[in-house]
């Protein structure tokens, strides 16, 4: 009887331990990288150097924020115009392919923060004023990034979302037309991105301080891949930028 009543008490403790843990929240996750080492991108895919003859990047001791190396993109030359059949921008950075971890693609929301410093002129130009691009995210899993929502500077030096709510547009609840980007210094960039089917939206300040805020429709709840560094359009013909000090963490929210 002791022995059936022990058997029976032990059951109890596991049960109640296991319906515990399972109302435990899950760990949320962090993605970090101070750009000391290229392993951090270790099984991600990386743009190859000269990509198009124009555009490089590697890491650099030139402009630092923190520890010893920043990832430095720079472009030499002009691409020729991009067409619907060909994207010509200048790209020059690592990816982080959340899909290719143990633990999957990360889950929103997300709060992501990371240092810039940005020498680039940007012009007005017929069809499409020039711009640079902070940040890529996606929650698509392919090589396709059929959905995706950028930071953007505009040739004019405003920092805002780019293809918000939907793919292609420029729809926005806030939008600073008074907080200009400033270059070639250190500035740090936070997004926050909440990517709900029901009710997403996106947020950037800079230096702390709120500069574009646009609903998100379609992405599923899930962040699956972004890249930080050097994208701008095939008409740039140079400049340099500067990342440093990235942090992407999951959380429950602002």
């Amino acid at each position: 009887m002791l022995k059936h009543a022990v058997a029976l008490m032990a059951l109890l403790i596991a049960h109640h331990a296991a319906v515990a843990d399972a109302a435990l929240p899950a760990e949320h996750r962090t993605f970090t990288s101070s750009f000391e080492s290229v392993e951090d991108f270790h099984g991600f895919y990386i743009v190859p150097q000269a990509y198009k003859n124009t555009s490089w990047h590697n890491q650099s001791t030139e402009v630092v924020h923190s520890g010893t190396f920043s990832h430095k993109g720079w472009v030499h030359g002009a691409n020729p115009p991009s067409s619907i059949f060909r994207n010509n921008n200048h790209r020059g950075y690592p990816t982080i392919q959340f899909q290719k971890t143990a633990g999957g693609v990360f889950k929103t929301p997300v709060d992501v923060v990371f240092w810039v410093w940005l020498d680039m002129e940007l012009k007005p130009r017929a069809g499409e004023n020039e711009w640079f691009s902070f940040a890529t995210f996606t929650n698509d899993t392919t090589d396709a990034w059929k959905r995706t929502v950028l930071v953007n500077l505009s040739w004019d030096g405003f920092v805002h979302l780019m293809h918000v709510p939907e793919q292609g547009q420029q729809e926005r609840l806030f939008q600073t037309r008074e907080i200009k980007f400033p270059q070639r210094q250190w500035v740090k960039l936070r997004v926050y991105l909440d990517f709900r089917s029901d009710g997403g939206y996106a947020k950037v300040w800079q230096d702390d301080v709120l500069v574009s805020h646009a609903r998100v429709n379609n992405m599923g709840g899930r962040l699956a891949q972004a890249h930080f560094g050097l994208y701008a359009p095939p008409s740039i013909t140079s400049g340099v930028i500067y990342n440093d000090d990235l942090v992407i963490r999951e959380v429950d929210g602002e």
